[in-house]
């Protein structure tokens, strides 16, 4: 299969695993682009120093192509940046906030650069900063999701209509079924979250991967759109958010209720009652944890047998 990704990235499957917080270290990132898709460090959930260590690691226990994953909101953003470049890190993925910042500095040195957006108005405005593709996110996916809630289905070939870039989608896609669905209607990869941290080399918590793997349809909910719209799985802290809103919480009361560290205490450190559990729609697809290599190539499998029946009509 060739494809304007595969050429891009320099990969052999179009699977782009996502940038997850507190799930997609190096073991993670290295396992996906050995098995020959793109495996994706998260700087969100990591300290410089930290950042730094996978990044050796996954240099380490890979010879293939891999990226680091940045938020742009990042409170320690231009040292991430400049561990990147010294590090000689080949891919970056931007996300949450205005890629025309930094795209230039990073594409001066080499480096790929694509850019998350769940809107047609920034895609536009990611193509016009020179980003050289971008992550299509849907409503459907986990974690922090756009405002204006537009699905996959209708958001990537919206988007196809209108940019020349490579169009990478994301949001409620686990299956190789999904993957042929998206790239009919104009991807030219996919980007997978929460299938890969239902894996056994995601980081995050062995109680949090199992959660993911028992959650039925209507598990998983978006709130706090005040701050920053969230999908999270429906647990103790989800229904403390409900209550905050029927009793009319503030905004500042809001914040106060997430707090800090959250994210961590709940999909890092196992806490299934008071932690932050983000994950997609698609986790009611889900019923197994296993490598990420038998991800891939399950995918893979499943996308070139539908194909093939999808061609005979």
């Amino acid at each position: 299969m060739k494809n304007k990704i595969l050429k891009l990235l320099g990969i052999e499957h179009p699977i782009i695993q996502g940038g997850m917080i507190w799930a997609s270290g190096w073991r993670l990132a290295s396992a996906v682009s050995n098995a020959g898709g793109l495996g994706v460090i998260g700087a969100g959930s990591m300290y410089p120093n930290v950042l730094r260590e996978h990044i050796l690691k996954c240099q380490e226990a890979t010879n293939k192509p891999f990226a680091v994953n940045i938020p742009m909101l990042y409170p320690d953003l231009e040292e991430i940046i400049n561990i990147v470049i010294e590090l000689g890190v080949k891919i970056v993925i931007t996300s949450a906030g205005n890629p025309k910042v930094w795209t230039s500095k990073l594409k001066s040195q080499g480096i790929i650069v694509v850019h998350v957006v769940s809107s047609l108005k920034f895609a536009l405005k990611a193509e016009e900063a020179g980003v050289d593709a971008i992550v299509a996110e849907g409503f459907e996916a986990g974690g922090h999701n756009g405002r204006d809630e537009s699905t996959t289905l209708t958001l990537i070939p919206l988007i196809k209509q209108h940019i020349k870039i490579p169009i990478i989608a994301a949001g409620g896609i686990a299956t190789g079924n999904a993957m042929l669905a998206v790239m009919v209607l104009g991807a030219d990869a996919v980007q997978i979250g929460s299938r890969f941290v239902a894996s056994t080399e995601a980081s995050s918590h062995t109680r949090f991967k199992e959660m993911v793997v028992n959650a039925k349809e209507g598990d998983t909910k978006l709130t706090l759109k005040e701050l920053a719209p969230v999908r999270l799985l429906n647990n103790k802290f989800y229904q403390d958010i409900q209550n905050a809103y029927k009793s009319g919480a503030s905004v500042e009361e809001l914040k106060k209720l997430l707090g800090r560290a959250r994210a961590k205490k709940g999909m890092f450190e196992g806490n299934m009652d008071e932690g932050e559990l983000e994950i997609g729609q698609v986790s009611a697809l889900i019923s197994d944890i296993k490598p990420a290599k038998e991800i891939i190539e399950d995918m893979m499998q499943q996308f070139k047998e539908t194909k093939s029946k999808v061609s005979t009509y």
